[in-house]
């Protein structure tokens, strides 16, 4: 028999549920993730100040989403409501298109300049790394959200 966890995929978790349970469970690695990408883009001379804008935008705005997201969910403010699993597939959605978005802007980017600095180089190599692992992550925590939400 399968291993269940604290609470049925069907309700939304709050307390530390949001640390126990799936697709939950991917909050915290998406936060440390994304805030990786942030403080390593962040640490670099932006030489193309375009691409790595939107680098920084979706890192800061998911971090800072994702965070306030799970504070939601750990207070419990969604009050198991079914419109709350939908925004939380929604966004998931959302955060995993952006992520993607701006890992490949981020791998252009760090291709194209590869000859300038190699700290740089490397530092980028390692931001676009951690952004393909948090597009990953918010990617498995979609699909995980959206039969969560189905199953509602």
């Amino acid at each position: 028999m399968a291993a269940t966890t604290a609470q049925p995929m069907s309700s939304l978790p709050s307390g530390l549920g949001v640390c126990t349970t799936a697709p939950d469970i991917f909050y915290l690695p998406e936060l440390v993730f994304g805030g990786l990408v942030w403080i390593l883009v962040a640490s670099t001379l932006i030489t193309p100040p375009n691409p790595l804008g939107w680098v920084m935008f979706v890192s800061v705005f998911c971090f800072v989403m994702t965070f306030l997201w799970m504070v939601i969910f750990a207070v419990g403010g969604h009050r198991n409501s079914s419109g709350w699993a939908a925004a939380d597939f929604a966004y998931h959605g959302l955060a995993a298109f952006f992520y993607l978005s701006a890992g490949v802007d981020l791998a252009y980017t760090t291709f194209l300049v590869k000859s300038l600095n190699s700290r740089i180089y490397h530092i980028d190599i390692a931001a676009v790394v951690f952004a393909f692992v948090a597009t990953l992550l918010y990617f498995i925590h979609t699909i995980l959200s959206s039969i969560r939400w189905k199953n509602f």
